[in-house]
């Protein structure tokens, strides 16, 4: 959730630190701060609220070094204020942290039994207390390091930064991502590779339960064991055009414009023009299985729930979905005819890990489908799937959640085919229909005008309703959690036919109800269920084709025109209209977009 970034330079290295931290700024933080040691002396500087306000901090009391550790903070343990701002520095160490230290509490007893008392309401400071008690028994920095994770539980990303010792960052992982990155006489520490890409393209992911001990020469490498081991260097081209905006106002923007060329990527990677048919092999025979479990959290989840009525309906396989944070704890029963996929742009989503570590050895299969091929989740996958969108900078997913749904299509196609539901007609048909889909969104992004002047009405609003039938009710429940995350209107998603079951109760003028319809089986239900709002006051957003529109458009308050999408993948393209509706919508309110408050970007703690 948090950002982490540690340089052994050549030169001064507070800039670096910043503008490392500043490509990180798309995770979500509410504090900032970098330590250095120069000429022997550990200092540091903190502020609260954006990387801009460190730099002016930095600006009126420069910080010189050319070692140092940086960290965006997302608040956990205690508020956020620049006294609870990492770097945490107590004594002669300095600490940066990303995740929960769980046994926190019983090791701030132990040190307040030597007299040690914290200073903050962190669970970080507690490693930087406890590390400068071991400096204080006559421990070196680097056995103080290891004696001190050795008495931590629970998650984290940590970098210590020794007073005295400017050739030196000791770095340990467990349960929250880090990686070391290779220099010429220079060395380097991040939470993302993202982070350095500017100064590496030479990257070693730690595996769960290293230490790393980072000096100017190079890197060794310790397991959970504390014994040394060697891990692989590996090349990442990720350039500084990963955190361009590309002449548009905010990432979330650049990124749903995206979606044509990323879709067709994955596509093309998925299936092949040769003959038409649908013929990539992803290493999953569906026909071994009775049922697929999909575990996920947020927006994933969604493309998920989107992905079951394509499932069931084209394979006819039974698909359950989770909430990863319950199914880890509910402890379903699974046998080796359960098949189970699990989904994560980032690939480090805490919860999600954890359920995949509860399905491994009990499941049939392990599937990852993810964004970051290096990533825990897809390296602890007996098979891992990518989305290939791209870095996804914006808070709010948009291209990875269509690209999501793009690679879930293909494998339902795939299950379809191997559990021998589709002829050859039949599967080059709906393979045909799935290679529309990127132009279907170009169609769709041209119709931003349209949305911008809706979203200009809805943003006077303090609530909003999203109703939708088949696919596209999960897609309902998509476009409540987009509008609330980024423009902070409450809003909430529902099955059309569920309307008259309670939700039909809140139904007054202050209402607006955003109703997605396309033209299809369905869309005669649907419109008697907008007259039933429309009968009570409501206000309602129709989003459908022109033959829709036509049919069922009388005393609608608003209309958005969708392009004519026959076949059941219409919802990836119908995301297009519920991104651009958050997204205008925030932009009207005047909210950040791209950060929006609250969120970060990886969930990596529970």
């Amino acid at each position: 959730m948090c950002g982490i970034v540690g340089v052994l330079g050549n030169h001064q290295v507070s800039p670096i630190l910043v503008e490392g931290l500043r490509r990180l700024e798309y995770r979500g933080y509410d504090s900032a701060g970098i330590a250095t040691v120069n000429a022997g002396k550990l200092e540091r500087r903190r502020a609260l609220g954006k990387l801009v306000n460190l730099s002016d901090a930095l600006v009126h009391e420069p910080l010189a070094g050319t070692s140092g550790i940086g960290h965006t903070r997302w608040a956990t343990h205690g508020a956020a204020n620049t006294a609870n701002a990492h770097p945490h520095q107590r004594g002669r160490v300095a600490v940066v942290h990303n995740g929960i230290i769980e046994n926190y509490r019983e090791l701030r007893s132990r040190l307040d039994a030597h007299g040690i008392t914290p200073e903050t309401d962190t669970d970080t400071e507690t490693v930087a207390m406890l590390c400068d008690w071991y400096l204080n028994q006559g421990l070196p920095p680097i056995d103080a390091a290891k004696a001190t994770i050795s008495d931590l539980e629970g998650a984290y990303a940590l970098c210590f930064l020794f007073e005295g010792e400017d050739d030196l960052i000791v770095a340990a992982r467990k349960g929250s991502p880090l990686a070391v990155g290779w220099g010429e006489g220079e060395m380097f520490v991040g939470s993302d590779a993202l982070a350095l890409a500017p100064m590496t393209s030479e990257i070693t992911y730690l595996e769960e339960g290293d230490i790393a001990i980072v000096t100017r020469a190079g890197a060794a490498f310790l397991d959970d064991t504390q014994q040394p081991v060697t891990r692989t260097r590996k090349t990442v081209n990720l350039g500084a055009t990963a955190t361009d905006k590309a002449g548009h106002r905010h990432f979330m923007s650049k990124e749903i414009a995206e979606q044509p060329d990323v879709l067709a990527n994955a596509l093309k990677y998925y299936t092949t023009d040769r003959e038409g048919r649908h013929l990539l092999e992803t290493g999953v025979d569906f026909s071994q299985f009775d049922r697929i479990v999909m575990v996920a959290c947020g927006t994933a989840s969604l493309a998920c729930f989107v992905s079951k009525y394509w499932f069931e309906q084209i394979a006819r396989i039974p698909v359950e979905i989770d909430i990863a944070s319950e199914f880890r704890y509910r402890e379903p029963p699974l046998n080796d005819r359960t098949l189970t996929l699990f989904v994560s742009q980032s690939g480090e989503t805490a919860d999600t890990l954890a359920a995949l570590r509860y399905c491994t050895g009990q499941a049939g299969k392990v599937v990852s489908i993810v964004n970051a091929m290096e990533s825990s989740i897809a390296r602890e996958s007996d098979l891992a799937l990518p989305i290939l969108a791209g870095p996804e900078i914006g808070v709010a997913s948009t291209k990875a959640f269509t690209c999501q749904l793009a690679v879930l299509a293909s494998l339902s196609l795939q299950a379809a085919r191997q559990r021998g539901l589709l002829d050859e007609a039949g599967d080059r048909e709906l393979t045909d229909q799935l290679r529309r889909v990127p132009g279907q969104v170009t169609e769709a992004l041209a119709i931003a005008p349209q949305v911008q002047a809706v979203s200009a009405q809805l943003a006077r609003y303090e609530d909003v309703l999203f109703l939708g039938r088949g696919a596209l009710y999960p897609l309902a429940l998509e476009g409540a959690l987009k509008l609330k995350e980024i423009s902070y209107i409450h809003a909430e998603g529902y099955a059309s036919g569920e309307l008259k079951h309670g939700p039909i109760a809140l139904i007054d003028e202050e209402m607006p109800v955003v109703v997605l319809t396309p033209h299809d089986a369905m869309f005669d239900k649907t419109v008697s269920n907008m007259q039933e709002v429309m009968a009570r006051g409501g206000k309602i957003v129709m989003v459908s084709d022109a033959r829709g529109l036509k049919d069922g458009g009388d005393g609608v308050w608003q209309m958005i025109e969708m392009p004519k999408i026959d076949g059941p993948f219409a919802a990836i393209a119908y995301a297009v209209p519920i991104q651009q509706l958050a997204y205008f919508t925030a932009v009207e309110k005047g909210t950040d977009v791209d950060q929006p408050r609250n969120l970060a970007k990886s969930v990596t703690v529970e």
